[in-house]
């Protein structure tokens, strides 16, 4: 019993916090963007916590129904339950049905609005698996699909979408773009034996250069944002530290340590986090 159970957590990866961490602050990101406009409530930062939680698990279980087959061909994924078969195919199904229900349930504590416009991104989510075998990009729907947890966030607490909240979804987009570029240049190799698509296929060689520009971008979105809402030059400071973790980055990525440099990414989101949390909230 408790070895199935452990299978849900594995399944679900509880155990591997890291992809949560990385939805939660793009959308944390749109949450305390929204207090600009609004003064925020608590109880829809446990709402962006929790739903954030129960998606990227819902997630994780719709991905791995949809490649335990191909998760057997490749040597960093063939241990997952469904590939080594400590949970079956309907024990999966089932689990993702109660992880929906659960999200719905939170869904329903919110505003219209919210409602409809998370409706239609849970949608993206179930498609999203299949767009790595027909869609030379998937990781750009991926970034269009997690990145909407900011305007998700952002909708709980206002319904005026401001130019601000374009440019960060904008530059959210991006930034998951390249970070789970390198994440799949790890994989590079076996997912061009069997078929599936990914950026780092794509780019084959440019790969790099184009993640690297795309989190410039991101910088730059942030950026940008600061300036357009009149952020003290302490923001700067903040901007100083996700320089440094920058080309910490790019020095990892040198030695091709492919899942290290896309971890960083969680400091990363950590820093603009608190970036935005300090201008908006403390000193707002």
């Amino acid at each position: 019993m408790k070895n199935k159970m452990y299978s849900f957590v594995k399944i679900a990866r509880l155990d591997k916090p890291i992809g949560i961490y990385l939805l939660l602050w793009p959308s944390l990101l749109g949450y305390v963007l929204a207090g600009i406009n609004s003064e925020l409530e608590f109880k829809n930062f446990l709402i962006v916590v929790f739903g954030s939680i129960l998606v990227r698990s819902c997630g994780c279980v719709i991905n791995d129904i949809s490649d335990y087959k191909i998760d057997k061909l490749v040597k960093r994924t063939l241990n997952r339950p469904l590939a080594l078969g400590s949970i079956s195919l309907i024990e999966a199904w089932l689990f993702f049905l109660a992880l929906s229900v659960m999200s719905l349930l939170l869904l329903f504590e919110t505003n219209s609005l919210t409602i409809k416009i998370s409706i239609f991104f849970a949608i993206l989510i179930i498609l999203y698996p299949l767009t790595k075998r027909f869609f030379v990009a998937p990781q750009f729907i991926l970034g269009i699909t997690f990145g909407s947890g900011s305007i998700i966030a952002y909708s709980l607490e206002s319904n005026i979408f401001s130019m601000s909240l374009a440019i960060l979804y904008s530059g959210i987009i991006a930034w998951i773009i390249s970070f789970d570029t390198y994440y799949a240049m790890e994989d590079k190799n076996d997912d061009e034996q069997i078929g599936v698509n990914s950026t780092a296929i794509l780019w084959g060689n440019n790969s790099i250069i184009y993640s690297k520009i795309l989190h410039i971008f991101f910088y730059m979105c942030l950026l940008t944002v600061g300036l357009i809402n009149s952020f003290s030059y302490l923001f700067f400071l903040f901007f100083f530290i996700l320089i440094y973790l920058f080309f910490h980055q790019s020095k990892i990525i040198k030695e091709e340590k492919y899942i290290e440099a896309f971890k960083i990414n969680n400091w990363v989101g950590i820093v603009a986090l608190a970036s935005f949390t300090f201008e908006i909230i403390y000193l707002g």
